[in-house]
């Protein structure tokens, strides 16, 4: 476990060092500031407690064949659809695991692709591979084939995609970083589903790292990020650079090491309030026990401008950029429900408010809970309207437009749902605080559609009515 300050190195802002804490900041009471995080846990305490629990669901028998009954299109009515809990969404779309040719039957990360022509598909994450479907004008999914794993099966794999080429890590031990080229699936028959190797039919490996835990890209700047890499202490897991300008000859750019373990990023370049960080590419950071914010234009020499943790720290996991003006992100703590910390100690999903106007003092303001007990694990935010991926309670759509009045989280509002585990809908509180069900969504298809993976039953795809 990292020892945690709000320290604000020295930046091109010309900030002071100070582990200062934000008495005079606007708005409400600073009553989640903290200057260090004493329960927060490493990777190492996450990995083990994820392990157990997919070995328990494995001995239940949550992964075997015919597991799950075959679903099609079914709208939401009266609070259901079909078995499954609901809200504003319908169902248009399901293929278990075993229906995309997975021998572990085991979900993880999903992302998406727009064809030049129009056609939409969504890359499945499973633990032995990648699956590829196509998401039709109806929503229905057609598979269509899949990549195999570079080495042996692994609980992380994740996936993104720079114009027409997939990036895909995992923590598979020597896996690197398979580069796909995804215009590979047009010429495929979908009565023929096509198996790919990735002997043969990568367009790149690279081999820099050999583990990493998430793959992070900026479309702007044609970079990849891979986060928790593993191979040696060059970068201490934090973000690997890989340029891939050119995909068919993948670039080693440099590290972001100052901090560590880096779990989840996003970067960008910033057009916030901060004039002389326009044009810049700016990375937020969510590394464990904090947010860090660094400038990585130079890549060659990265400049760490904030590190900021905050009461109930305990894995800082995932977060997005709330406001196109860059003054807002939200932020989830992948066990602060587990371990009922801070404000998350009755098990509700607990969504955390952060003003970085400032990007050299980041604020927290408040939090979102949600109305139900569950753990939060991705989330992507459009135009104001958050999708979260929160395990038990699947996927949680919350409109949080209201932030730029109120920062406090008071006016955010559930909006849709549709629970993708129907296994603990009758527990206390609207459901369980475990590792089951949605892994994560992608919300950005031109169609609207939204895929939805989760790790016991398959991809969904699925469609917000209101």
């Amino acid at each position: 476990m990292k020892v945690t300050a709000s320290v604000l190195l020295a930046s091109l802002a010309g900030s002071a060092a100070a582990a200062r804490i934000p008495v005079n900041a606007p708005g409400p009471a600073p009553v989640l500031y903290a200057s260090n995080a004493p329960n927060a846990v490493s990777m190492s305490t996450l990995r083990s407690k994820k392990i157990a629990q997919f070995e328990h669901d494995a001995a239940v028998g949550a992964y075997d064949i015919n597991a799950y009954q075959r679903m099609g299109p079914t709208p939401c009515v009266n609070g259901t659809a079909g078995e499954y809990k609901c809200n504003n969404v319908d169902l248009k779309g399901f293929l278990r695991h075993q229906d995309m040719h997975s021998r572990t039957r085991v979900g993880n990360d999903v992302w998406g692709w727009v064809a030049a022509n129009g056609r939409e598909f969504g890359l499945v994450g499973q633990t032995d591979g990648t699956a590829f479907v196509e998401v039709l004008s109806d929503g229905s999914l057609q598979y269509i084939g899949r990549l195999g794993t570079q080495t042996v099966a692994s609980t992380w794999r994740d996936i993104k995609v720079i114009g027409n080429f997939a990036y895909i890590g995992s923590e598979a031990p020597d896996h690197g970083l398979q580069i796909f080229d995804l215009r590979k699936l047009l010429a495929v028959d979908p009565a023929s589903p096509v198996s790919f190797s990735p002997a043969r039919d990568l367009t790149a490996r690279f081999a820099g790292f050999g583990s990493s835990h998430n793959i992070v890209a900026n479309e702007e700047t044609e970079t990849i990020f891979a986060v928790g890499t593993a191979t040696n202490l060059r970068c201490r897991g934090g973000l690997w650079m890989v340029d891939v300008s050119n995909p068919a000859r993948p670039q080693d750019a440099g590290c972001v090491s100052g901090d560590g373990y880096t779990h989840d990023a996003q970067c960008v370049i910033y057009r916030g309030p901060m004039q002389q960080f326009h044009g810049r590419e700016i990375c937020f950071n969510y590394n464990e026990d904090a947010l860090t914010i660094v400038d990585v234009t130079r890549r060659a020499m990265p400049v760490q401008l904030s590190r900021t943790t905050y009461v109930g720290a305990t894995y800082t996991h995932q977060g997005w950029l709330a406001t196109d003006d860059h003054r807002y992100l939200l932020l989830d703590d992948e066990l602060d429900e587990d371990y009922g910390n801070g404000e998350a100690a009755d098990g509700h999903t607990t969504t955390y408010i952060v003003d970085v106007t400032d990007l050299t003092w980041p604020v927290f303001r408040g939090v979102y809970k949600s109305p139900v007990r569950a753990i939060d694990h991705n989330q992507y935010i459009i135009d104001g309207i958050a999708y979260q991926s929160n395990y038990g309670s699947g996927l949680r759509i919350v409109d949080t437009r209201s932030i730029l009045d109120d920062d406090s989280g008071a006016g955010f509002t559930e909006i849709g749902y549709f629970d993708v585990r129907p296994e603990d809908d009758d527990a206390p509180g609207g459901g369980e605080v475990s590792f089951n069900g949605a892994w994560s969504v992608y919300p950005y298809l031109p169609s609207g559609y939204l895929l939805v993976n989760s790790i016991e039953r398959g991809i969904y795809s699925l469609k917000y009515t209101a």
